[in-house]
């Protein structure tokens, strides 16, 4: 769709050249010919941009640029001006114009203005759409499952989320820590502003307090330029800690002073720097144990627990898997083009009888394997495949007992195929998505009961 742009101005004959000129670019072109006018097209259609005369009739042009970006502060606006009244071009840029362009027309010129405010217009629409997308990709309403305390946490999250609290989020690896940080995020005031995310665990010591703070050139050993720390970065937004409890000491204690003074410095540096983010951590650690054990500070330990959400792992909420398979089922078809239509119930009964050490992240994973693999409307046993054992947790011991290995499953599943088609091979071969002869290989394998529907 072509770029509309809004020329006002009093004299005719730059109407017409200026319209030549975009309809030359491929832009669509709307002219008034007086302030009044003009602002009134401005106010009520869609334009992406507007060239303004400063000397106009009625309302002059400053006085239209000022309505402009009282109602539509993203609307570009382009002064158009002679070069008597070039100090009123520089008043016009202060008012929050994007460029002026000078009469009489260097035309080569003007369209390199014009494409850059237009491109300028087409970034901030992109970056609205995209933050719109973030707030309804992270929002309270797409927590998925019904299990009581993962509704709990998303309940409390959302209480705090308007709020500047720093929040700590606890729970195992894998199960929804970032997810919960980045939705906190985009739905508190701070959403037009960076999320940034620091991996605490993934850095040494020295690199770690770079990564936070900066640092100077020359600092250190191949510090060849200035660093822009995460600090910096996330100014105004939210700064996630993740795996914070794994912070040296000395690391933890350079934290605590910028929570408490909301200044720094960079490494290297003595210019000391204010600043204001949001601080959302998150640990899979025992914190109150780490502090018998002198391994983490008590004192940046209530700094950081403001407000404590924790997070269950899967295993507890075995209840929630069925929606969360499914939720990922749909979004794997999108990715990959297929139409699987759910999984098995043989394939459920595993699912939800695997222990989840690395929680959804590796449910994610399993049902992102299983759609890749699976060529059938369901996904079948033997599409699944667990990094760990396949019980719930070793401690239910006395309930894995009951539990049947992926084979016999899968045995049980095609004797039951195999009845409901009647014996017939082909049929029961589509149904569980291969083909005839991996069918009768599979029957050969079995039991004689089993064996004894091909004899």
């Amino acid at each position: 769709m072509a770029a509309r742009v809004l020329v006002i101005d009093d004299e005719e004959g730059i109407r017409s050249v200026l319209a030549d000129l975009l309809d030359e670019m491929g832009f669509e072109t709307i002219c008034a010919g007086d302030g009044k006018a003009g602002l009134q097209i401005a106010l009520q259609q869609d334009c992406d941009l507007a060239l303004v005369d400063l000397s106009l009739p009625g309302i002059d042009g400053l006085e239209v640029l000022r309505r402009i970006k009282e109602n539509k502060f993203d609307l570009p606006v382009i002064m158009v001006t002679g070069y008597a009244s070039m100090h009123t071009a520089i008043e016009a840029l202060k008012l929050g114009a994007y460029d002026y362009i000078a009469k009489p027309f260097d035309l080569e010129g003007v369209q390199v203005t014009i494409a850059r405010a237009i491109e300028r217009r087409r970034l901030i629409d992109e970056n609205r759409y995209l933050k719109e997308q973030m707030r309804q990709q992270f929002g309270f309403d797409n927590v998925i499952g019904s299990n009581p305390r993962i509704q709990q946490a998303y309940v409390l999250a959302a209480q705090v989320a308007g709020s500047n609290a720093s929040v700590l989020i606890l729970g195992e690896t894998g199960t929804g820590k970032e997810y919960l940080a980045r939705t906190i995020h985009y739905q508190s005031p701070r959403a037009d502003r960076p999320f940034v995310k620091v991996s605490c665990a993934a850095l040494p010591e020295t690199l770690l307090e770079s990564e936070l703070f900066g640092h100077e050139k020359g600092a250190f050993t191949n510090a060849i330029s200035r660093r822009i720390g995460r600090f910096e970065m996330a100014d105004g937004g939210t700064l996630f800690l993740d795996e914070v409890g794994d912070m040296t000491p000395a690391t933890q204690l350079k934290l605590l002073r910028v929570l408490q003074e909301k200044q720094f410095e960079r490494v290297g540096g003595s210019e000391t720097l204010k600043t204001d983010v949001r601080i959302i951590a998150a640990t899979n650690r025992d914190l109150k144990k780490a502090i018998l054990d002198k391994e983490f500070r008590e004192d940046l330990y209530y700094r950081l627990n403001v407000v404590t959400i924790e997070l269950p792992p899967l295993r507890e909420r075995s209840e929630d898997i069925p929606e969360l398979v499914e939720h990922f089922i749909h979004k794997y078809n999108l990715e990959t083009g297929k139409k699987i239509e759910g999984v098995a119930p043989e394939s459920m009964a595993l699912l939800k009888s695997y222990s989840w050490p690395g929680n959804i992240r590796e449910l994610e994973n399993c049902i992102e394997r299983a759609v890749i693999l699976c060529h059938g409307r369901k996904i079948l046993p033997q599409h699944l495949l667990f990094s760990g054992v396949t019980t719930r947790n070793e401690e239910d011991s006395e309930s894995s007992q009951h539990l049947k290995s992926l084979a016999e499953v899968e045995r049980e599943y095609i004797e039951d195929v195999l009845a409901r088609c009647g014996g017939n091979q082909s049929r029961a071969a589509s149904i569980l998505g291969i083909d005839r002869k991996t069918l009768r290989n599979k029957l050969r394998q079995s039991k004689p009961s089993v064996r004894s529907a091909i004899s």
